[in-house]
């Protein structure tokens, strides 16, 4: 069996709950330090304010909703200061945390309530309608429904109502139950169906947060860092939320990313790090208005929930001069596999693996290989997920019988153990035989300078027994949409790729690429897109 196993040594992960961990502090920062801050008013939450209101959050959800070990407690919000204090004050209950998506649709977040099995919403005021009209279906009382903020709307209450007279005492685990227990149902995006709850244990995220300590090297107290990424998907989840409790730095925090907010949120912040995605480096690269911001205090720049290729990253370094790295995971690993060592950023690679964690690679016809060969990306570790909650098939079909979850991405791994995501098994484009990942043309196109965006797909010719790459491209300009300009993107691209690569399919020019919260691009809904106009064209 070709395994491949972290050059770093393994780390020793404690069996203890995440509050526990999480509120440990290890750098004994002060009590009055400064964990979140709004980014509009500049109110601050402090590590003892913090510590204290969620245990008196727990305190209230127990003797006021009769909230028990292993309910489930929704949140609907956009990032803001308050959401950390009700995930730890549900985790101090021995709760569940379901985070969602704002944005849900009101179908969306019914299926999500019913599958969590969630008792309680904590919602933001923007989106109660949508809580209401789920709980309805989900047959959660409104009496259980509250609101981010201190003010009431109708006979719905703000969620610090809740906070009791005593602070609760946070729930304890043996050694095997912090394994076992769930803390996170989290939602994969659901990119190929309807979305799987993701079950995280406590040792999971505990594991996760100690793993990337031990490789990220530039992190201490000191560092601001910008809450931009959303804290209902698992990269913010972890990174904003756990991380820079247990280092005791500070986050400002952002409800939605706008350009400009986040630019003037690191220059008059001082930012130090930011934890962002790609999309948004590639407005930092392409954005007019880029030069206009101090980004001196701004040292380190991590990419993660989508892949970044080496020439975005180098886009992005001749322009600012600021290191840039990568890392990798999945919701289902809690989230990351691989970063890159800040002294040693190899472009275009997502590092290598965090320790207690091995690997194999398995190609189409289910072989394993070794070094410089594509294939299917499996994880074993102490960060990997428990399964898909009420969805045993799910689970059994992603594990298989060594313990490795299939990650469904496509990765290879150089001599030196650096890890490279090709692209999604699903994804691959099939011409005549040969394998076209959409992740390299896409790298192509955006390094055009008149492209501002871009994704491809596979669209299968009947004529020709086969799949063509197309892609979607969004120029800086509307007058650029021309037959002419078209042709110049796909010499462009053709001129740079191997024979079996080349934008057969054509360019078609769009506004926008369709794109989950985590910058994922929504590959399926681009097909969907792709497949009405060609039938509206049939009629």
């Amino acid at each position: 069996m070709v395994v491949f196993r972290s050059k770093i040594p393994d780390i020793e992960i404690p069996p203890i709950g995440i509050f526990q961990y999480v509120f440990s502090n290890p750098n004994n920062i002060s009590e009055n330090k400064a964990i979140f801050i709004d980014y509009k008013t500049d109110k601050r939450l402090t590590f003892a304010g913090l510590k204290s209101d969620s245990k008196k959050f727990a305190a209230g959800l127990q003797d006021k909703l009769n909230f028990k070990r292993g309910d489930v407690l929704s949140i609907l919000s956009p990032n803001q200061i308050d959401y950390a204090t009700v995930i730890f004050g549900t985790l101090v209950a021995g709760g569940i945390v379901s985070p969602s998506n704002p944005m849900s649709t009101v179908k969306d977040y019914t299926i999500q309530l019913k599958d969590s099995g969630a008792s309680v919403i904590i919602v933001h005021p923007l989106f109660l309608s949508v809580a209401i009209n789920a709980a309805k279906e989900a047959n959660i009382p409104e009496s259980k429904i509250f609101l981010f903020g201190d003010e009431k709307i109708n006979k719905i209450l703000p969620y610090n109502s809740l906070f009791g007279e005593r602070e609760a005492i946070p729930i304890e685990y043996t050694p095997e139950e912090v394994k076992t227990t769930t803390a996170y149902l989290c939602y994969s995006s659901g990119t190929t169906g309807i979305p799987k709850g993701v079950e995280s244990t406590h040792h999971n995220m505990v594991a996760n947060v100690m793993q990337i300590l031990s490789i990220e090297k530039d992190a201490h107290p000191e560092i601001v860092y910008v809450g931009v990424l959303p804290f209902y998907h698992i990269y913010g989840l972890s990174v904003l939320m756990h991380f820079i409790i247990v280092l005791g730095a500070s986050c400002v925090v952002i409800p939605k990313f706008d350009f400009e907010t986040f630019c003037r949120i690191i220059q008059d912040y001082k930012v130090g790090i930011a934890h962002i995605v790609p999309p948004i480096i590639l407005a930092l690269v392409k954005h007019p208005k880029v030069k206009e911001y101090d980004f001196s205090s701004l040292k380190l720049v991590i990419s993660g929930a989508a892949a970044l290729s080496k020439e975005l990253s180098e886009s992005f370094y001749n322009v600012h001069k600021i290191k840039i790295k990568q890392g990798y995971g999945l919701t289902e690993t809690s989230p990351v596999n691989h970063l890159c060592f800040t002294e040693n950023i190899v472009p275009g690679s997502c590092g290598i693996l965090l320790p207690n964690i091995e690997c194999k690679l398995i190609d189409e016809n289910g072989q394993e290989v070794g070094y410089n060969t594509p294939g299917e990306l499996c994880i074993r570790g102490p960060n990997v997920m428990k399964g898909y909650l009420n969805n045993k098939e799910a689970t059994d079909a992603v594990f298989d019988e060594d313990g490795y979850f299939h990650t469904g991405d496509i990765a290879l791994v150089d001599e030196n153990e650096y890890f490279y995501i090709v692209d999604r098994v699903k994804e691959l484009i099939k011409y005549k035989g040969f394998q076209v990942a959409p992740a390299e043309l896409e790298a192509i196109l955006i390094s055009h300078p008149s492209i501002s965006d871009a994704a491809v797909i596979g669209i299968y010719s009947e004529e020709d027994v086969t799949e063509y790459p197309v892609a979607y491209v969004v120029t800086k300009q509307q007058s650029q949409h021309t037959i002419e300009f078209s042709g110049e993107i796909r010499k462009f691209v053709d001129s740079q790729v191997a024979p079996h690569k080349k934008l057969r399919g054509g360019v078609i020019f769009v506004d926008q690429i369709p794109k989950s919260a985590s910058g994922k691009i929504l590959r399926r809904k681009l097909r969907e897109i792709h497949s009405t106009n060609i039938q509206l064209l049939k009629l």
